[in-house]
């Protein structure tokens, strides 16, 4: 039997090299001689899924901020207390619907509340950008309540928000009863879902600005000193690159962590959820992600189209293992609109694909085309995040092997 399983998985290697080096990166065939010149175990090699370090988190998640892609997951989708994480939506929500310049007064209801404290007092006003560092770099439950009041009207009217941006964003297993993370029962997330927040919020500059920073100062209405606060998160010195984002922890939900960290230009964000040993998880697991995975871009802002007046409208870039590359896919997709789009000379998409799912849309133009700065910010988040919220699971070329043995 166990020959007879080595000898399908040997066949299928070939088979699926064969495939490969004939067609080539570009599509172009390559010699023949070449495909039958390379084993079949190094491609198997190539192509499976390296095997991922070992960790204390409950459940846990690593992705890669631009494309999206989640690149490893344990118990991703459980449903899990989230404490302070929760934070990263409150900001994220706030930044998006408030006014950084706007004055955020302290309610009786904010004041004392339970938990991380800024120690704001009754009635003390402060900027929303100031008020955001504090949420984020000391976790201040006073702080999440005061945004809260002050963006949504009430604390119940924000959190209608941040339930509004989860299903926005595809979290399909995240409902939020609050905006600091107290336990509450009907208040929680997953490990995927925390993780497909953090990349999508990392996108905002006002996000990241506030995230990466260390220590913050911001100026005390009731003292002749300033605030100073300084970032709980230790990621962001005991890791080379860190950039954020978040720390909890509640009785309950025990630590949480999600950390972020940017090397030669690639963004990796790791959530772990119940994890007593999470800064070195954390560690181990961006390291596992920047060894294994590259960001590659597989299309550039303006280039041409191949045998048609158009061009890409945007940049594509994405996470792959070093076999991958040559397993992404281009389809070009033409609207068949009666009338053309005159506005902006849009003519379809260039659909990307790997491992028989679509990681990304690409709008193309007419060349003559004149796209307008804020149209391609917007082109390129919507149709990066509409894949990413089809998606919501890793692909590995290790998928094409087993599915071809049917295992």
């Amino acid at each position: 039997m166990k020959i007879k399983r080595n000898l399908q998985l040997r066949l299928a290697s070939t088979w699926l090299l064969g495939v490969l080096l004939l067609l080539g990166p570009a599509g172009l065939p390559f010699p023949f001689s070449l495909a039958m010149t390379v084993h079949a175990e190094r491609v198997e090699q190539q192509l499976a899924m390296p095997s991922p370090p070992g960790n204390y988190a409950e459940s846990a998640a690593l992705i890669d901020v631009s494309s999206g892609r989640l690149l490893y997951s344990k118990e991703g989708n459980k449903r899990m207390r989230v404490a302070s994480l929760t934070k990263i939506m409150t900001a994220i929500v706030a930044i998006e619907h408030g006014d950084l310049k706007s004055q955020v007064k302290v309610s009786k209801n904010a004041f004392g509340k339970e938990g991380s404290s800024l120690f704001l007092k009754l009635g003390e006003e402060m900027l929303l950008e100031h008020m955001l560092y504090g949420l984020m770099l000391r976790s201040g439950n006073d702080a999440a309540t005061a945004i809260a009041e002050h963006v949504g009207g009430s604390e119940e009217g924000f959190v209608l928000l941040m339930n509004e941006k989860a299903a926005e964003l595809g979290m399909t297993g995240s409902h939020f009863m609050n905006p600091h993370g107290l336990d509450h029962d009907e208040h929680y997330s997953t490990a995927n879902d925390m993780a497909k927040l953090t990349a999508y919020a990392l996108h905002n500059p006002d996000f990241a600005e506030i995230v990466k920073t260390e220590v913050k100062k911001a100026p005390n209405p009731n003292e002749s000193w300033d605030y100073k606060w300084s970032n709980k998160n230790k990621m962001l010195h005991l890791y080379e690159g860190a950039d954020g984002v978040k720390t909890g922890y509640t009785k309950k939900a025990l630590r949480c962590l999600v950390s972020s960290a940017t090397r030669n230009g690639q963004q990796l964000a790791v959530v772990t959820l119940n994890d007593g040993n999470d800064w070195n998880d954390h560690g181990k697991l961006l390291d596992y992600g920047f060894e294994h995975f590259q960001l590659h871009q597989l299309i550039q802002e303006g280039q041409a189209v191949q045998g048609q007046p158009l061009k890409a409208g945007n940049r594509f870039a994405y996470a792959l293992l070093p076999a991958e590359q040559a397993l992404v896919k281009n389809k070009l997709v033409l609207h068949k609109a009666v009338e053309p789009d005159l506005s902006f000379g849009r003519r379809g998409y260039i659909e990307l694909s790997l491992h028989g799912e679509v990681i990304g849309r690409v709008p193309v133009y007419e060349e003559g085309s004149l796209i307008p700065k804020e149209q391609q910010d917007e082109e390129h988040a919507r149709e990066t995040w509409h894949q990413t919220e089809k998606q919501g699971f890793l692909r590995s070329a290790g998928i094409v092997l087993r599915k071809f043995l049917g295992d």
